[in-house]
């Protein structure tokens, strides 16, 4: 390892680049830095620790893209943590559906109860640490960012940063702990909070995963991956395994202009979210295995989605009988609202196909 990154084994030398990096990152931080819904400018107060609980909530495994139109109807229609807290928990997931990961949607309004009971968002790391959803990033994130704790983040953008800069060569994920302590070697005592955010900027921005803009890089006269020549091989990443694949048939009941919808376990895929019944995503998916009620069926289609670990090929069964009657919990919903009913990517697809058949 010493012979890889120098800087972390010269206490003198590491003590002298993690200024460098740090100062230079900073003063391009303060030129450069992205204008994101949830953040403060650099040298404004720093934000609402709500809002940086939230954001970076919605923002494991979510692009800001992605993230930005949700946040911000998270916070219109609930502005403080107190607010969320008191949510219905339905409203939430539905306000949530599209974003995926929806074990963080239930995570959040937990953390959000927890909160209003202590009367505030804890300061430290390791106090965040304990609530319900928060790891090691996102607790690190909120200490730094809301309340200028020093705490070494690392997400993907500052993983590739910090792998590509002191050219960490062994793969992921074993070189982890190998770039967390690079990590915390360039992360300053003061404003460790716009240090963090700077490294996601230049992750997001300059030292993305498909390009690397050295020449636009503040830190490129500190890089070892690019004096090496070969900065896009870093991070270097173990080969990616074959996802599993599943069938199965979600079913479309309708009748008078209303679609039945059940609510999903509170546990397990898409928990608690509604949704069109199903068969369990296990069954042959040839439209009418499994199905809630008898009669006749027709097919509406296939959709495929893609989760974490698994890909999905969902067939679409459309009862065809009249007014159907059917038993067990569940609502009726009006087909021409269909996109306020909050159902997860996967069964709004369904929904949509359905729909388009008919237009």
């Amino acid at each position: 390892m010493v012979d890889r990154v120098p800087w972390l084994a010269l206490p003198c030398h590491s003590a002298r680049v993690s200024a460098t990096v740090s100062a230079l990152l900073l003063d391009w931080y303060d030129r450069s830095a992205r204008d994101l819904q949830w953040r403060a400018r650099p040298g404004a107060p720093r934000p609402d620790p709500y809002r940086v609980w939230l954001s970076e909530v919605m923002l494991q495994q979510t692009t800001v893209a992605a993230v930005a139109p949700y946040f911000a109807g998270f916070v219109e229609t609930w502005p403080t943590v107190e607010a969320l807290a008191a949510a219905p928990e339905e409203e939430v997931m539905a306000a949530w559906a599209g974003l995926g990961y929806y074990s963080r949607a239930r995570n959040l309004v937990k953390c959000a109860r927890q909160v209003a009971e202590m009367g505030g968002f804890p300061r430290t790391e390791a106090e965040l640490r304990k609530l319900p959803g928060l790891g090691d990033y996102t607790a690190a994130a909120v200490a730094a960012i809301a309340f200028g704790e020093r705490a070494v983040v690392v997400d993907a953008n500052v993983e590739r940063v910090v792998a590509r800069l002191f050219a960490i060569r062994d793969p992921l994920p074993a070189a982890r702990k190998e770039i967390r302590a690079a990590a915390d070697a360039i992360t300053p005592d003061e404003r460790a909070g716009d240090f963090a955010q700077a490294m996601m900027d230049l992750g997001a921005t300059i030292c993305s995963a498909r390009d690397a803009k050295c020449l636009l890089c503040p830190l490129s006269g500190e890089c070892r991956g690019r004096a090496e020549g070969d900065p896009l091989t870093l991070p270097v990443k173990a080969p990616k395994k074959a996802k599993p694949s599943r069938t199965g048939t979600a079913f479309w009941i309708e009748r008078e202009g209303e679609v039945w919808l059940v609510k999903r376990p509170g546990t397990g895929m898409l928990g608690g979210m509604r949704a069109l019944p199903d068969d369990g995503w296990s069954a042959r998916g040839d439209g009418h295995g499994d199905a809630p009620l008898a009669g006749a069926w027709k097919a509406g289609g296939v959709v495929r989605h893609s989760f974490t670990h698994f890909d999905l090929e969902l067939g679409v069964a459309v009862h065809a009988g009249e007014k159907p009657v059917i038993e067990g919990e569940g609502e009726w919903w009006a087909v021409e609202e269909i996109e306020a009913a909050g159902l997860p990517t996967l069964f709004a697809k369904a929904a949509r196909l359905v729909l388009a058949s008919r237009d």
